[in-house]
């Protein structure tokens, strides 16, 4: 760890405090880390690289899905690549601007998460509700409408809190209590008042994940007296234990982003490992869930995979028919 020079406003660089209070299990902290993001690139990977070549999936459905695949590599890339270099080579040292830069994307990719589930909730509402006009109200045009409306709000509401937090003045203390640049741990450096930025980081995020919660609730909540009415019993079950998952994966993102928002606010008795853990798990579990939910899942993608990846499994298939 080597020492960081400081001037009377910024440092040259923080230093990454990783886990504090558990330092002597972190070598083994890297052992399901590491595990969990390869499993995320690979799974994320394969979707995208399936939903390209595929042609019959080159619908709404599935390039919301292959956004959503991009945007987790990237949300776990924006973290992971770093933690696994402190918890391996004890290199905690981070500089002044790949601290921010790495706070932007965090918050960049934490909000494109949260706004592709929108849409994908919104996709599965137009398709049950109207299915006969499904591809003429998800045209591409409106798809790349959406999109851009998304991108734009995510872009200025979370790029001012890296941009904020940066011209912070930073005395003495570099020590980042977190194995990232997270917006709150970091911010309480400053040697000045920070209310401004703490209101306006919880801001955002309530406000964003508040929206698009009732955004995809809605949706749901459309789908499932859609599905109530339909006359098959196993027809329930399917639609239900479908939609069940999904919700499951869109809750534990939203729960555990708000649980480390608050606990930096008001969880004083937290234990800072255990805020730390779950830091880490809010942006590496939906990467690794998301393509067990909504890809291993659904037929089209099995198909497409194998076709891809194993053409003779496919052929065998065909000739054993």
């Amino acid at each position: 760890m080597s020492a960081l020079n400081t001037s009377a406003l910024h440092p040259v660089g923080f230093i990454l405090m990783g886990f504090p209070g558990i330092e002597h299990l972190q070598h083994w902290l890297s052992i399901p880390f590491t595990v969990l993001y390869i499993m995320a690139l690979v799974g994320n990977s394969t979707i995208i690289l399936v939903v390209i070549f595929e042609q019959r999936l080159h619908t709404p459905m599935y390039v919301f899905l292959s956004m959503l695949a991009f945007v987790d590599i990237g949300l776990c890339t924006a973290v992971l690549p770093k933690i696994l270099e402190i918890l391996w080579f004890n290199s905690n040292d981070i500089s002044f601007k790949g601290c921010f830069i790495q706070m932007f994307f965090i918050y960049m990719f934490a909000t494109l998460e949260s706004s592709i589930l929108v849409m994908m909730a919104y996709d599965r509402y137009v398709a049950i509700y109207n299915p006969l006009h499904y591809a003429a109200i998800l045209s591409k045009t409106l798809m790349g409408k959406i999109f851009v409306a998304f991108f734009i709000r995510d872009l200025v509401l979370t790029g001012l809190v890296p941009t904020f937090a940066s011209r912070l003045p930073y005395c003495s203390s570099v020590s980042i209590p977190h194995c990232y640049c997270d917006h709150m741990a970091v911010a309480k450096l400053a040697c000045t008042n920070i209310i401004m930025n703490s209101n306006y980081g919880l801001s955002v995020a309530l406000i964003l994940a508040g929206l698009d919660l009732v955004c995809i609730g809605f949706s749901y909540i459309m789908i499932f007296r859609a599905v109530l009415k339909l006359g098959s019993k196993g027809a329930h079950l399917k639609a239900l234990n479908t939609c069940g998952s999904h919700l499951f994966v869109i809750m534990y993102f939203y729960i555990t982003s708000l649980f480390n928002y608050l606990v930096y606010r008001f969880g004083k008795d937290v234990p800072v490992h255990v805020h730390s853990i779950f830091a880490v798990l809010y942006l590496l579990i939906p990467p690794v869930l998301n393509p067990m939910v909504y890809a291993v899942r659904t037929k089209e993608i099995r198909h497409a995979f194998l076709k891809l990846f194993l053409p003779s499994k496919i052929d065998s298939d065909l000739s054993h028919r």
